[in-house]
C-alpha cells in the first residue's frame, strides 16, 4: 500500500514533488537551511563521555560516525540518559549501544517540501552531501559526508523568518 502513499513516495526518493497548491517554501533547496556544522561522535566514545560531550556543546543528538565516513546512527541525550537509568546501557559501555540505528537521510539538494514529509514521522533528518574522493592510486569513489542535522524546529524557524510571501 506504501506505493499509493506520495508522501511515502516522496520521503523514498520514488515521486518527485512539485505540485500545484504547496507553500512558498516547497521547492527551496534543504541547503538554505545554512545549518551549522554538526558535532559528529565516534563509535567508541563511552555513553557517559557522550553525555558529557551534549550537555557541554549544548547538543540534544548528534550523528555516530565510523571513521570510515560511514553513518551509524544518531545518539540522543535522552535516550542515553534513559538507558543508562534504566539500566540497559553502562556508562563505560560505547554509545554505539544507544544508537538510533533507523534514520532518515536527506540531501544538500533536496527540497525543504521533502524534508517536510520526512519530519512528519521522524524528529530529525541528518543531512548528506556527496563529495568525490582519490585513493592514492588516482582512483575515485564517492563518500557520503554528514553536512548537519535539520528538525522541524529548523525548518519553522527557517519559514517564519523568511515569510515574506
Amino acid at each position: 500500500s506504501k506505493f499509493v502513499n506520495d508522501k511515502w513516495m516522496i520521503k523514498n526518493g520514488f515521486l518527485n514533488d512539485i505540485q500545484e497548491h504547496k507553500p512558498w517554501w516547497w521547492n527551496i533547496k534543504v541547503q538554505k537551511l545554512n545549518l551549522s556544522a554538526p558535532l559528529i561522535l565516534l563509535p567508541e566514545v563511552s555513553c557517559q563521555k557522550a553525555i558529557e560531550i551534549l550537555q557541554e556543546k549544548g547538543y540534544d543528538q548528534a550523528p555516530v560516525v565510523a571513521e570510515s565516513g560511514l553513518i551509524l546512527g544518531m545518539v540522543t541525550l535522552s535516550n542515553t540518559l534513559s538507558s543508562v537509568l534504566a539500566g540497559n546501557a553502562e556508562f563505560s559501555d560505547p554509545v554505539t549501544k544507544v544508537t538510533y540505528d533507523q534514520f532518515s537521510k536527506i540531501g544538500l539538494e533536496d527540497s525543504l517540501g521533502k524534508l517536510s514529509c520526512i519530519l512528519e514521522n521522524d524528529h530529525f533528518a541528518i543531512v548528506v552531501h556527496e563529495q568525490m574522493q582519490f585513493n592514492g592510486n588516482g582512483s575515485s569513489f564517492m563518500k557520503e559526508m554528514v553536512f548537519g542535522v535539520v528538525t522541524a524546529m529548523d525548518l519553522l524557524t527557517f519559514v517564519s523568518r523568511n515569510n515574506t510571501k
